[in-house]
């Protein structure tokens, strides 16, 4: 089981590497489905894996100048409260069989959205331009904040969000973004998001810590060799297959 979990990491961390973008979607699957964690146990064993795989590359954007600090902060403006009442509200209902049912919707949907996120990237580019003369300054710093509580809430429940889908929200809010602008703001955000989300869960005793640690074991080297090999493979290929898994992963959880 400790090589299945490497391996798995290393996969995992690969496909992060190659698209940015996977690690959540296809991790908390991954660990229900192979590793038959119960669902909140693979949801904040996936927000440990998530904030410590990305602190790097969050670290990396930050010194080349990819990060838009002033946008972070209204993204975490909405979400870490948003973590945080939801965090509560986990504490204040237990382990009461909706609470699980609600975990595990959040999760199919998230997969669901994170999928047609990942299928359509340029289309949402596209889209946030058309709409940029309805969106004066104030009103795109309030939606800002709310795309924030709209990650919180589903990073919260289900690991999954962080990535595509805030890369996603950035597009439309922020067309004339450079994409490693994109990519930098929305890991940035997604560092403390995932890390705060993380310590709730951990707080809730959601954390299989072994596991975690064989997990990172693969999933470095797996990042490191996946963002070598991104000119080597077609984009579209890669994303086509994170797409179908992504559609088969959440189908089944819904089922």
């Amino acid at each position: 089981m400790d090589l299945l979990a490497i391996l798995s990491g290393f996969i995992v961390g690969a496909i992060v590497g190659l698209t940015g973008v996977g690690g959540g979607s296809l991790m908390t699957p991954l660990l229900i489905g192979v590793f038959k964690l119960h669902p909140a146990t693979a949801i904040g064993t996936d927000l440990w894996f998530a904030a410590i795989t990305k602190a790097g590359g969050s670290w990396s954007h930050h010194r080349l100048g990819h990060v838009d600090r002033r946008v972070t902060l209204l993204l975490l403006a909405g979400s870490l409260p948003a973590t945080l009442v939801m965090i509560g509200w986990m504490h204040a209902s237990g382990s009461r069989p909706a609470w699980n049912d609600a975990l595990t919707l959040a999760l199919g949907v998230a997969l669901l959205l994170t999928a047609v996120s990942v299928a359509y990237r340029q289309a949402w580019a596209r889209l946030g331009r058309r709409l940029e003369r309805w969106l004066p300054p104030a009103r795109r710093d309030r939606l800002t904040v709310a795309a924030g509580v709209v990650l919180g809430v589903l990073v919260s429940l289900s690991s999954i969000g962080a990535g595509a889908l805030g890369a996603t929200l950035l597009l439309l809010l922020y067309p004339r973004f450079e994409p490693q602008r994109i990519v930098g703001t929305d890991i940035a955000h997604a560092v403390p998001l995932t890390l705060v989300a993380g310590i709730g869960h951990a707080t809730l005793g959601h954390v299989d810590w072994p596991l975690l640690a064989t997990l990172l074991v693969g999933s470095l080297p797996g990042i490191w060799l996946g963002a070598r090999l991104t000119r080597a493979l077609p984009e579209v290929w890669v994303r086509s297959a994170l797409c179908l898994s992504l559609t088969a992963a959440g189908l089944k959880v819904l089922a």
